[in-house]
């Protein structure tokens, strides 16, 4: 079995919990994710099936977009609604102001494009081999370079008409949406937005909208995912392999070329116009998806790099 699921994840679930569910569902061993959601996190995630595992490659890089909830009166110690409030001895919730529209947007305005964030305690960022949130289970915090990241849209999102939604604790929240590049943590988003009005904040929730092309509408439950599997329509869920390489360009081999890709061996062919190293769709001349080739400008030449069809 071969393809792509796109499942919208259940809440309290880890992504392993999913994978581990849909191998047991499809009784398929070759089953993997493109990228992790935290538990409390739901919506988009990308799992690849069978031979499409060897896609995941070209698919960890892609751009992301959420609605976020931020929560504002208090941080936490990971940044999200799981974590214990970072509050000092005596110290008590800071109630919300009525802050602006305007206020609102200039807290807003410098997270957009380019930025830097620092990792958080609480991620399976590794450093020096240990992943970070071991260590702050340990009580330990250690340095973390901050990396570069691009925040394509950064937008607040009215509920019930109102940019603020108010609790009886004095906290309040704000609903965002996020399109933003991979790497990027949400919830230090939500700490930035709350540091920019000079308050504690927090992520209290956060669904993935879409990973790459990929998008809530072509989501199924688990649930769904099994009742199909028991009805023995399975094939009714995956996308087919291609569908992860919508964005790449293609060639269409002829019997010959696509004999010698079979065998690891470059072919004459490409574009002038790609840049060297681009990977590019291959297909036989029947129109089947063989392998994932690189383009190489010296010899304008394909070379196979992932091969998905093997040799019979």
């Amino acid at each position: 079995m071969d393809g792509i699921l796109i499942i919208d994840k259940p809440a309290e679930w880890t992504s392993h919990d999913v994978v581990a569910r849909i191998r047991r569902v499809l009784r398929e061993r070759r089953v993997g994710h493109t990228g992790t959601l935290d538990p409390f996190a739901t919506g988009v995630l990308v799992v690849l099936v069978g031979r499409a595992t060897r896609l995941a490659q070209f698919l960890a890089g892609a751009e992301k977009e959420y609605e976020a909830t931020v929560r504002l009166g208090y941080a936490t110690d990971t940044g999200d609604l799981t974590g214990a409030p970072r509050l000092a001895e005596g110290e008590q919730i800071k109630p919300c102001v009525a802050w602006s529209t305007e206020e609102i947007e200039a807290a807003l305005s410098p997270l957009r494009g380019e930025i830097e964030q620092r990792p958080p305690m609480y991620s399976a960022k590794k450093v020096q081999g240990r992943k970070l949130y071991e260590l702050a289970r340990r009580g330990m915090e250690v340095e973390r370079q901050a990396v570069r990241i691009v925040v394509h849209e950064l937008e607040a999102r009215p509920t019930d008409g109102a940019l603020l939604s108010r609790s009886d604790d004095g906290t309040c929240e704000l609903c965002v949406r996020v399109v933003c590049s991979a790497g990027t943590y949400v919830r230090v988003l939500a700490e930035s937005i709350g540091q920019n009005l000079d308050i504690g904040a927090h992520l209290s929730a956060l669904r993935r909208t879409r990973a790459g092309a990929f998008d809530l509408s072509q989501a199924v439950t688990l649930e769904q995912l099994n009742e199909l599997a028991e009805a023995g329509r399975t094939v009714e869920a995956l996308l087919p392999l291609d569908a992860a390489l919508s964005e790449l360009p293609s060639v269409h081999l002829t019997f010959e070329d696509a004999r010698r890709i079979r065998h690891g061996a470059a072919v004459r062919g490409g574009q002038e116009s790609w840049a060297d190293g681009a990977p590019v769709k291959l297909y036989t001349d029947a129109g089947s998806l063989l392998a994932v080739g690189v383009y190489e400008a010296a010899r304008q030449s394909l070379r196979p790099r992932v091969l998905l069809v093997v040799e019979k």
